[in-house]
């Protein structure tokens, strides 16, 4: 259901966004992990990497689970029991993991937060928005063979609310609220079973319609998020595979020639008529009639003086 997210803000005011309180009740920054592989992006879509917000207690023994760090992962989850050498050979999507079944299935893990933000301006001034909080778990594969360690991670989808239930029946889970934040990734404190409550659906959401230029992920610019008005009928405009199409077509494809300047003299045309035929002293008619009509001319003209009729 959910196939892009959009996070476009610098690393350094995405990092002011998800500030929070420690258990002891301090502000706090979360630390990043990998940051040299996080890519502002307006238009996120599956198998590319997004900031996602974890206890730090993933990655080091023995630290305080309230405690949180931003790390890049692949959308896109890629089990750890994957016995394949390429995570793109994975046979099913694992983009999103519904709610009721997350505890069936042996591809979901351990808690996350996939942080993307609606498209007001906060790179000038941080005001009173915060990220979209959407739920999500994440898991680390090692390649057979050897090599780096690949996260990645899956959005939690619910039931839709009332407000986007005619848009689609499914909605991420959005944990509204800090206190949903802190207990859906302290996993050192909260049992699963204390944080699957937090998966619900909610009302608490604003959302407008974007232009299809979203559709194709290759498309990463300001207008993915600009708001549209579906009453509008908005002129299509070619692509650019589109327009380079259209500008060889105009280039190479046959041009229409003008009869005035283009036609040969009569004298530069090969006359095959003269050349292997006799010429027919009448000109050329089309149709049984007009050839009916031109042998009977022909015939009385070759007719006998003595067959002729005398004229008084």
């Amino acid at each position: 259901m959910c196939g892009r997210t959009s996070c476009h803000l610098p690393r350094d005011v995405l990092t002011r966004a998800c500030a929070y309180q420690d258990r002891q009740g301090q502000q706090r920054l979360p630390e990043w992990r990998h940051p040299d592989k996080y890519c502002p992006s307006y238009n996120n879509s599956p198998q590319s990497n997004s900031p996602v917000l974890l206890s730090r207690l993933h990655f080091e023994k023995g630290a305080d689970s309230s405690e949180r760090v931003i790390a890049p992962m692949r959308w896109g989850l890629v089990p750890s029991w994957f016995k394949e050498d390429d995570p793109s050979k994975l046979q099913f999507n694992t983009s999103n993991c519904r709610s009721d079944t997350i505890m069936e299935k042996p591809s979901f893990k351990s808690g996350s937060i996939d942080a993307a933000h609606s498209p007001q301006d906060w790179e000038k001034v941080w005001d009173n928005w915060r990220p979209l909080t959407m739920a999500g778990i994440f898991d680390c594969w090692e390649p057979p063979e050897g090599g780096d360690c690949l996260y990645s991670y899956t959005i939690i989808t619910v039931d839709s609310c009332k407000a986007l239930n005619d848009i689609h029946h499914r909605m991420p889970a959005i944990l509204d609220g800090d206190e949903a934040v802190s207990k859906w990734l302290d996993f050192g404190k909260i049992s699963t079973q204390e944080a699957l409550k937090l998966i619900h659906p909610t009302e608490n959401i604003v959302f407008h319609p974007v232009s299809h230029v979203v559709n194709n992920s290759r498309n990463n610019t300001p207008e993915c998020l600009i708001p549209v008005d579906l009453l509008v009928k908005t002129e299509l405009k070619a692509s650019g595979s589109s327009q380079k199409m259209l500008q060889w077509l105009a280039t190479k494809s046959p041009k229409k020639e003008n009869p005035k300047t283009s036609r040969k003299a009569e004298s530069d045309v090969p006359q095959w008529s003269s050349q292997f035929l006799q010429k027919s002293p009448f000109p050329t008619k089309r149709g049984s009639a007009r050839l009916l009509e031109q042998w009977l001319k022909k015939e009385k003209q070759e007719e006998p003086v003595s067959k002729r009729p005398h004229s008084q």
